[in-house]
C-alpha cells in the first residue's frame, strides 16, 4: 500500500519526520517497503497484512497514526446534496446471489460533464502510481485509495433497461472487460448485469461497453460488498487482478459502503456537476452488530509481562475506535468497530494494546509464564510413522505441491475432478497441485537412480488437493513411498505402521485393478474396517517408462486422516511369559486364488491368545507333484502360554485345530 504524505495530512497533523513516522509504523505492523520523492510529496510503501484491510487507504492509516502519535483524527462528513428525483424512479437493483454479493448500493447522477481531474486529484494519484483518466472515473479511484472501499461509476445511459442484476455467470458466458480483452466465464463468478448482458466482473474489473467516455452525461455509482472468497477465485481463474479485488479479497467495512458511495458523489458533483437523485438504492443483508469483547486487564500482564495501566488499556482501545460498553477495576468490555474484522477475542485485544503501547517497551528480560503444550493427535501419529519407516530403512523425502498436468492422470485414487492450477509455475511445467504424492516420489526415485544411489527407498508425509465444487479443496495428508523391495516386504511395512498406530483396527487387503500404471496382479486396495485406507502396487512396465526408471519399484499411499481417526496410541505393557515357545511348521496346499491374508485371519483366529508369532516361510508349485492349479504355502506358528509349558500333545492339537479350519474354509490340506 503507497501512501502520500501530503494526502496524509489531510486526516491527520504530520509533526513528526518521515523517519520516525515510518519508524513508529514498522513497530506497530506497518512495515516499511521503502520511500520515494515524488515532486513536493513522499510516497511511502508499506506492507499491509492480510488481516488488516483497513489500511488500505489513507484514513485507515491516519488513524493509526493519530493513535500511535496522539493527534486529532478527522475525516470528511461526506454529504452530498440531492436535488434529483427519487432514484428509486430511475433504477433498479436486484441481487439473485446473495452467497456472492451481501450487499449492493446505487445511486444516480444525471447531467455531469466529463473532463480532466483538477491539478490536486491528479498529483493525489501520480503520487502514489495511479494513472490520471478523467475527472468521474479518477474520482472513484480516489474514494477507493481514500478509504479502502472500491467503486465502480457506470454510464447510465448504457444499462440496458436501466437496472441492475448481480447474479451468477452462466455456462460459457463471455465478457469484454475495460482492458479489452474477452473473458469466458463459469458458473461460481459474481457477474453484474443489467437487463441484456453482464456490465462487470463483481470486484474484478468494469465492462468496456458500460465504462464512463467523454460522451457520459448520466452516471451510476456502485459501491458493494462482495465475498471475498468468490473474488479471491474469479481473479485467480481469470489471471486478472485489480487494485478493486485486491482489497475485496482481503474484506471491506460493511459500514463504509455507504459512506464511500456518499463521498464519491459529493466529490463528483464538485469536479462535474450534475444533479444528485434523492435517496440510495440499498439491496442486500444490512451491517450486522458486533459482538462484545471482554479484556480482562490480569491477562495484559500475565501475557505480557508487564503492567499498563488501566486508564491507558481504555484510551488505547478507544483510540483504535472501539466503543466501550463497560469498564471496571477488573475488565473492560469493549463492542469493536466495523473496519476491525479481525478483533474477535480477547487475545485480539491484548495484542492491540501490546502493539500500540510500543512491544519495545517491553524489557527483554521480563517474566512471562510459559506452559508446554500437548502435542495433537496428528504429530504424535505422524511422528510414530516416522519411526517405523525409519527403522525399516526409508528415508523421508520432501516435494513441491505443483506437478505437471500428465503426472495428476496416471495415478489419482482420491479424486477425479480436474485439478487445481497455480497462476504461475513453480517449475517448467508444473502448474497443478498434486492430487497424489506418488509421482512426486517417483521423480525423486529417477534422481536417485540417476546418480547411481544403491538403495532408494524413500516416504513423504504431506498434502495432497482434492478439488470440491464451489468450495476450497479438500487438503488431506497421506502417507506416500516408493521402494525397491517387492510387493510382500512393503506390505509388510504397512501392516507394521498400521500396528503401531492402530493395533485395534481389522485391516484388510484386496486385489484391485484400477489403474494401469500399476501391475494388476499385484495391486491392492487397504482398508481399516470399512474405512479406504490406501493403495499398495508394483509400478507397470508403462509407469517405470513414463518415469524413466530402469528397476522395479513399488509404491503405497495411505491415508493419514483414516490412521488418525483409528489411532490407539497409549502403549498396554504385558509381563512376558517365563514359558519356553514351541514352534510348529505347516506346508498346507491350497488353490492357487487363495490369499495369504485369508490364511493368516483363520491361523490367528484358531489359535487365539495362545498365538505368539506367525510367519511365511515360502511358497511352492509343482502342478505335477500338486496338481494343477494347486500351491504349497510353508508356514511357522509360535505358540507360548503365560500358565505353563506347553506339551507337544497341547501343541500338536492347537496345530490339528488350525489345519482344519483351513480345510473347512480354504480348501486347505496337510502336504504329504
Amino acid at each position: 500500500m503507497i501512501v502520500s504524505w501530503n494526502w496524509l495530512k489531510e486526516y491527520v497533523a504530520l509533526s513528526m519526520s518521515p523517519d520516525e513516522l515510518t519508524h513508529r509504523l514498522t513497530l506497530s505492523g506497518l512495515n516499511l517497503e521503502g520511500s520515494e520523492r515524488i515532486g513536493e510529496d513522499l510516497a511511502i510503501d508499506l506492507e499491509v497484512t492480510s488481516n488488516r484491510p483497513d489500511c488500505l487507504g489513507h484514513i485507515g492509516v491516519a488513524r493509526e497514526i493519530a493513535v500511535l502519535f496522539g493527534g486529532k483524527f478527522t475525516i470528511p462528513r461526506a454529504e452530498p446534496k440531492a436535488i434529483g428525483p427519487p432514484v428509486e424512479n430511475i433504477t433498479r437493483v436486484s441481487i439473485d446471489c446473495p452467497a456472492l454479493c451481501t450487499r449492493y448500493t446505487a445511486r444516480v447522477i444525471q447531467g455531469v460533464q466529463i473532463g480532466p481531474s483538477p491539478s490536486w486529484l491528479a498529483a493525489r494519484l501520480r503520487s502514489i502510481g495511479i494513472a490520471v483518466i478523467n475527472n468521474v472515473v479518477d474520482v472513484s479511484n480516489y474514494v477507493m485509495m481514500e478509504c479502502g472501499q472500491p467503486l465502480h461509476v457506470f454510464d447510465f445511459a448504457k444499462l440496458a433497461g436501466h437496472r441492475i442484476l448481480v447474479r451468477e455467470a452462466r455456462p460459457g458466458e463471455t465478457f469484454l472487460a475495460i482492458d479489452h480483452r474477452e473473458y469466458e466465464l463459469s458458473p461460481g463468478i459474481c457477474v453484474i448485469a443489467d437487463a441484456a448482458r453482464g456490465i462487470a466482473l463483481a470486484g474484478v474489473m468494469g465492462g468496456a461497453e458500460s465504462e464512463v467516455s467523454e460522451s457520459t452525461t448520466d452516471l451510476l455509482i456502485e459501491s458493494a460488498d462482495f465475498n471475498p472468497l468468490s473474488i479471491r477465485s474469479t481473479a485467480r481463474k481469470l489471471n486478472l487482478q485489480s487494485p478493486s479485488s485486491y482489497r475485496f479479497e482481503r474484506g471491506v467495512d460493511p459500514v463504509g459502503v455507504d459512506w464511500a458511495s456518499r463521498r464519491c458523489c459529493e466529490l463528483i458533483l464538485e469536479l462535474a456537476g450534475g444533479k444528485l437523485a434523492k435517496g440510495v438504492i440499498d439491496a442486500g443483508m444490512p451491517p450486522q452488530p458486533r459482538q462484545p469483547i471482554v479484556l480482562r486487564l490480569a491477562q495484559l500482564e500475565r501475557i505480557l509481562g508487564i503492567a499498563i495501566p488501566p486508564d491507558k488499556v481504555r484510551q488505547i482501545l478507544v483510540a483504535l475506535g472501539n466503543n466501550e460498553v463497560r469498564a471496571d477495576a477488573i475488565a473492560v468490555e469493549v463492542i469493536p468497530p466495523s473496519w476491525r474484522a479481525d478483533l474477535t477475542r480477547e487475545i485480539d485485544l491484548v495484542e492491540e494494546v501490546a502493539r500500540i503501547h510500543g512491544y519495545d517497551a517491553i524489557p527483554e528480560d521480563v517474566g512471562v509464564p510459559l506452559a508446554a503444550s500437548s502435542r495433537s493427535m496428528q504429530d504424535q501419529v505422524i511422528e510414530r510413522i516416522q519411526q517405523i519407516l525409519v527403522a525399516a530403512g526409508y528415508h523421508e523425502a520432501m516435494t513441491i505441491s505443483a506437478v505437471e498436468e500428465d503426472w495428476i492422470a496416471l495415478f489419482r485414487p482420491w479424486c477425479r475432478m480436474e485439478p487445481l492450477r497455480v497462476s504461475t509455475p513453480v517449475l517448467r511445467r508444473a502448474d497443478c497441485l498434486r492430487q497424489s504424492l506418488i509421482p512426486s516420489l517417483l521423480a525423486s526415485r529417477r534422481t536417485n537412480e540417476t546418480l547411481s544411489n544403491p538403495r532408494i527407498e524413500l516416504f513423504e508425509i504431506a498434502k495432497v488437493y482434492l478439488p470440491r465444487q464451489d468450495d476450497l479443496p479438500d487438503e488431506r495428508w497421506m502417507v506416500g513411498l516408493t521402494s525397491g523391495q517387492d510387493y510382500r516386504s512393503v506390505k509388510g511395512v504397512l501392516e507394521a505402521i498400521v500396528q503401531a498406530v492402530a493395533p485395534l483396527a481389522d485391516l484388510h487387503v484386496t486385489a484391485t485393478t484400477a489403474w494401469d500404471f500399476l501391475e494388476s496382479a499385484q495391486c491392492s486396495e487397504i482398508r481399516l474396517g470399512d474405512q479406504l485406507l490406501g493403495y499398495l502396487g508394483q509400478v507397470s512396465a508403462q509407469g517405470l517408462d513414463r518415469f524413466e526408471l530402469r528397476n522395479p519399484t513399488t509404491v503405497a499411499e495411505l491415508d493419514l486422516g483414516v490412521l488418525i481417526n483409528e489411532a490407539e496410541l497409549i502403549r498396554k505393557v504385558e509381563p512376558l511369559s517365563p514359558y519356553p515357545p514351541v514352534d510348529r511348521d505347516l506346508n498346507v496346499v491350497l488353490d492357487e486364488s487363495v490369499l495369504w491374508a485369508d490364511v493368516e485371519r483363520l491361523v490367528r483366529e484358531s489359535a487365539g491368545n495362545i498365538l505368539e508369532s506367525l510367519a511365511f516361510q515360502e511358497v511352492y508349485r509343482d502342478s505335477k507333484r500338486l496338481g494343477p492349479g494347486k500351491k504349497s504355502l510353508l508356514l511357522n506358528v509360535r505358540l507360548r502360554s503365560h500358565q505353563g509349558t506347553f506339551t507337544n500333545e497341547e501343541a500338536d492339537a492347537i496345530r490339528d485345530r488350525i489345519v482344519a479350519r483351513l480345510a473347512k474354509e480354504l480348501g486347505g490340506q496337510l502336504r504329504a
